[in-house]
């Protein structure tokens, strides 16, 4: 499904993400959230590069025919999840790349489109697949167990008030099927209080749902792992996310790469084994946080974390040195 005209995506810390990966000519790169092509079509302006994209929705490989015919030759679009890249770009005959962009979470041209279903501000089918494929959103609100449900808004919503909307959700659906996203925001409002943030008390169920359905943290778990593998030496990875799940993977997997992770108690065994030498270095030691001005201008920004890492190896090692 093509989304409405009218929807526009802004990409996120542009300006940062280009600084760190850094583009040059003849490099190689991967934008494996291609979702509006925001961060491909800068890529692909700041030098004479080829750039492969990966999205698991349909429509976003669609809309990037525009961009590709912008570059002939250069920007190749390729439909699959970004937890399965190594496979697709093997396919593709890809074997080393000069940088990867991870954009986390959902994108603006699936959430402002209400048939959709990731979104509590237009009443649509409760889906929530970026794919198309699997279990819908409804599915998982109609045939869950109360305990699973508490588990999925607890643990991957941060839904302090979890069991009360679970119980609310086993009511309803005890009555008729929650088929819309304006169902269950309505469930969830009528138990969860509002709080001073003016967060509408259906977000924090609604991720957790969204991110269920989509396995999200698993993928992102397999595509940091296999973008490391894939990155040349001086390769870099840059990686956008949007609350606290998606950042803490990132920085623990940064952290472990890099040698910063937490070395063994004094009391285990493993302490006694030196540690292997970091293959990758710190791009950030800290998460970048987007610009006053951007998240004025964009408030969806406003949580982001960027942090990027890169491959140590020949003209990196150099640098490092430096």
């Amino acid at each position: 499904m093509t989304a409405p005209p009218t929807l526009r995506h802004v990409p996120v810390m542009l300006a940062e993400v280009l600084e760190k990966i850094a583009p040059r000519a003849g490099g190689v790169y991967l934008d494996a959230t291609f979702g509006g092509g925001g961060y491909a079509g800068a890529i692909l302006e700041a030098a004479p590069c080829t750039l492969w994209a990966i999205d698991r929705d349909p429509a976003a490989i669609a809309r990037g025919a525009a961009l590709a015919a912008r570059f002939p030759g250069r920007l190749h679009l390729i439909q699959g999840n970004f937890g399965n890249m190594l496979a697709l770009l093997a396919a593709a005959g890809v074997s080393a790349l000069d940088g990867v962009v991870l954009d986390l979470g959902v994108s603006s041209f699936q959430i402002d489109d209400p048939a959709r279903g990731f979104s509590f501000r237009g009443d649509g089918p409760l889906d929530m697949r970026m794919g198309g494929e699997g279990p819908t959103a409804a599915d998982l609100v109609n045939s869950m167990a109360e305990s699973e449900l508490i588990k999925i808004l607890f643990e991957l919503g941060e839904e302090r008030h979890a069991r009360r909307v679970a119980r609310a959700i086993l009511t309803a659906r005890a009555e008729a099927p929650i088929t819309t996203t304006g169902q269950l925001a309505a469930i969830i409002r009528a138990v969860v209080p509002g709080d001073r943030s003016g967060i509408d008390p259906a977000t924090r169920s609604f991720q957790a749902l969204r991110i269920q359905v989509n396995d999200e943290l698993g993928e992102i778990s397999r595509a940091l792992d296999q973008a490391a593998r894939l990155l040349a030496p001086g390769g870099r990875l840059v990686v956008v996310s949007f609350h606290s799940l998606e950042d803490r993977i990132v920085k623990r997997f940064m952290s472990a790469a890099s040698g910063r992770d937490p070395a063994p108690s004094r009391h285990d065994p493993r302490g006694l084994t030196p540690r292997p030498r970091a293959g990758f270095r710190l791009l950030t030691l800290r998460a970048l946080r987007p610009r006053p001005d951007e998240t004025h201008a964009n408030p969806r920004a406003r949580s982001a974390r960027l942090r990027a890492l890169e491959r140590l190896g020949g003209a990196a090692d150099e640098r490092a040195a430096s």
